[in-house]
């Protein structure tokens, strides 16, 4: 074989390394959602996945809802970020629940419906959720400890509703199948920003809010929260959501994921978001610390 032969299969040959192993190489992206304890999220699996594996990472936090998320999973803009099975069921899927439908049966649902529908699937729970809670004032002097305690007082006084925008456009476990499951005959409604509508129920501009379980503000605002007995909505575990093309480029990554299980719970992921909330901390160094004090990286 002369030099110039050799120089081909040498060219020919790099190519097809680079090409079956260039997108390992290449870092993972991991998006989020732009609020507090999705700001930590993000670097709770970067950090975990940089500590054990040869893999790098690439951050876009905040990146938007769930309505930017998921194409921007499906068209491969990021390669991951955490969601709510819930929302998941709900919001992407489009799919109704059932009252007492456990953990395990949401999860399995939205695991076999991303992978045929989104081409990505749902590695296991870190091990809290993060639902929704009625939640009230505990100077407004309503005493509740349920949604029917509340519905019931909403049938005897004035009691207001303020929440997002999207909970009365939502169909399944919007504000109209709420009112009707629970029998709620509030006064009146006002839409906020999610952030706000912590303000208005500590301001007295509504009496009542849809708060999720695990934000600060519940115990920053001396909020009450109440009881979903009757099941209203599905479950909302905490899961990382990951392209089925980027497990395939990263072999070891399933595995990687899958040692945050069950690690985080509902206190220690509130006590998070608290830090960011109230005491000003950076997300990324909430995030390292946590794994650091749980001893899931080292120092």
């Amino acid at each position: 074989m002369n030099k110039k032969l050799i120089g081909l299969a040498l060219i020919s040959s790099a190519a097809l390394y680079g090409c079956s192993s260039g997108a390992e190489s290449d870092p993972i992206v991991i998006g989020g959602k732009p609020w507090t304890e999705q700001y930590i999220l993000p670097y709770i699996l970067g950090e975990y996945i940089e500590a054990h594996s040869d893999y790098t990472v690439e951050y876009k936090d905040g990146l938007g809802e769930v309505a930017i998320l998921t194409p921007a999973l499906e068209q491969g803009d990021i390669d991951m970020y955490v969601e709510y099975t819930g929302t998941g069921l709900k919001d992407v899927l489009k799919r109704e629940s059932e009252a007492g439908q456990s953990s395990e049966e949401v999860l399995q649902e939205v695991r076999e419906g991303y992978e045929d529908e989104i081409g990505a699937t749902w590695l296991e729970p870190l091990g809290f959720e993060n639902g929704y809670t009625l939640a009230y004032s505990k100077d407004s002097g309503f005493d509740a400890a349920t949604y029917s305690d509340l519905a019931e007082l909403s049938r005897s006084q004035d009691v207001t509703f303020g929440g997002p925008h999207s909970i009365y456009e939502r169909e399944g476990d919007g504000y109209e199948d709420l009112k009707a499951t629970y029998g709620f005959e509030f006064s009146a409604t006002e839409s906020f920003d999610p952030a706000i509508m912590y303000e208005a129920v500590r301001n007295g501009d509504v009496d009542v809010i849809p708060a999720f379980t695990t934000d600060s503000r519940i115990g920053l605002f001396d909020l009450e929260t109440t009881e979903d007995d009757m099941n209203f909505f599905p479950k909302y575990d905490a899961a990382p959501v990951v392209r089925l093309e980027t497990l395939e480029d990263y072999p070891e990554l399933e595995e990687v994921l899958n040692g945050l299980a069950g690690e985080i719970s509902e206190e220690e992921m509130l006590a998070m978001n608290a830090r960011v909330d109230e005491d000003g901390d950076q997300p990324q160094d909430v995030a390292v610390e946590y794994l650091v004090e749980q001893g899931l990286i080292e120092e």
